[in-house]
């Protein structure tokens, strides 16, 4: 009785082991999209970080002008 149970028993492990491997394989990708998603926000604040600083040198520059035909 028990050999007529295995087969049976060895497809619900490969079913099971199908499974397992697709939802690995899902769970990989949803990781590596994430992973994409997070470059994408450090690269876009480093943009923002380089523009700041150029934002402030400009009013620095600015501020200079300004100091300087006050006592013109």
């Amino acid at each position: 009785m028990a050999a007529e149970g295995l087969p049976d028993n060895v497809d619900q492990y490969k079913t099971e082991i199908e499974r397992l491997v697709r939802e690995l394989a899902e769970t990989n990708q949803e990781k590596i999209r994430a992973a994409e998603c997070g470059l994408v926000v450090l690269e876009e604040n480093q943009t923002l970080k380089q523009q700041f600083r150029d934002l402030e040198a400009e009013c620095d520059t600015l501020k200079q002008e300004l100091e300087q035909l006050k006592e013109v």
